[in-house]
Order: structure tokens, then C-alpha cells, then sequence
């Protein structure tokens, strides 16, 4: 039988929510590294640019420091239209962002960056669809009571109480709590970091 032998990577990002999709599929970083960057819009930029800039900006900035190492760089955007939601930090911003949302479609865009050996380098845009059913006052307030929205683009957290607001979804689940998997791991063997022997 063909042997599988995995290469190690950089994972070039704090969150906890990525490094616990990348372990559901059996994927173990060898490190974690992220980029401290200013993930501030630019004017004018679109959701779907800012995604794919800021996951080049985090792999090119943790591949400076490992050279020769694969490097793995994501971000999330929530989108409404053309407007890009904050990673809530406050509870003012975690509201406005519910009141937006409530009852109506967004877009939550994966953007993806590998870079390894040889300057290779593959990126990967994903799409994922939500609808929440309309909020009310005291769902809204239970939501913000519950902490869940900090640091969460949009101000909310799938995985969690939030669930409970999906009415619709369409795509991949896995874009929405963090990670595209399907096109994060495509994109890792791509690189290198999983290869199959020979038999």
C-alpha cells in the first residue's frame, strides 16, 4: 500500500477556531505563528479583496521568518453588501452588527494563502452564504450578554449560540466558522505538505 508522508507547515494565525478545523481533519500544524498586520480596509476595498489581501499579507509576513517552510495564511470577512463588518470588539459593535444582519443574506469570504519552497504560492477565495431569521430585542441582548461576538468577524460565532439564528446557509460551513477545509487542505498538498509514495 502507498505510504502518506505529511510535511510540516505554518500555521499564520492566531485562532484557536482554525487550529481546531485543521486538527478535525487531522492536520497538525508544526507551528503557529501569526502576523501581526493592521487588518483595517483599505478605502474602497471590496469584501472580496480585502479577504484575499489579507491572506497573502499573513503568509508573506510569517514566510519571511520560515524560510523554506510551508506557510499557511487565512482571513474571514463577513460581508453585507459591499460592507465589510468589524471583528466586533466591543458590544456597541457586536450590536450593529446583529441589527444588520438580522433577517437578511450576508457573505462570509474565506481567503486562503499558501506559500512554500521555490516561491510557489496558491491562493484560494471561498463563499459562503447566511441568512439569519429576524432577531428580536431579547435575542439580540442574550447574544451580547453571552461574550460569544468578541473578536468575531460580524459579531457572531456559528459554532455557537448563534446556530440557533441560521435560517439558511449555502456552502461550505467550515468557511463560516473560519476555515475553508476542502480547498485548505487541496491547497497544502498542492504546496508540497502532503505527498503519496509510490508504492
Amino acid at each position: 500500500m502507498p505510504t502518506v508522508t505529511a510535511h510540516p507547515f505554518v500555521l499564520a494565525s492566531a485562532s484557536p477556531r482554525r487550529l481546531e478545523l485543521l486538527r478535525q481533519v487531522g492536520v497538525e500544524p508544526h507551528a503557529v505563528d501569526a502576523a501581526d498586520l493592521d487588518e483595517a480596509p483599505l478605502g474602497r476595498e471590496l469584501p472580496t479583496d480585502h479577504a484575499q489581501r489579507l491572506a497573502g499579507a499573513k503568509a508573506a509576513a510569517v514566510f519571511a521568518r520560515h524560510a523554506g517552510k510551508i506557510v499557511l495564511g487565512a482571513d474571514t470577512v463577513v460581508a453585507c453588501g459591499r460592507r465589510i463588518l468589524p471583528k466586533a470588539g466591543t458590544e456597541a459593535e457586536a450590536r450593529r452588527c446583529l441589527e444588520l444582519l438580522s433577517g437578511r443574506r450576508h457573505r462570509v469570504l474565506g481567503g486562503v494563502c499558501v506559500m512554500g519552497p521555490g516561491n510557489v504560492r496558491r491562493d484560494a477565495l471561498v463563499a459562503s452564504v447566511v441568512r439569519f431569521k429576524r432577531l428580536s430585542a431579547a435575542e439580540i441582548d442574550a447574544y451580547i450578554e453571552s461574550g460569544e461576538w468578541n473578536g468575531k468577524a460580524g459579531g457572531y460565532a456559528i459554532q455557537g449560540r448563534a446556530a440557533a439564528f441560521v435560517a439558511f446557509l449555502s456552502g461550505s460551513y467550515s468557511n463560516v466558522v473560519g476555515l475553508p477545509l476542502h480547498e485548505t487542505v487541496n491547497l497544502l498538498k498542492g504546496a508540497g505538505w502532503w505527498r503519496e509514495a509510490t508504492p
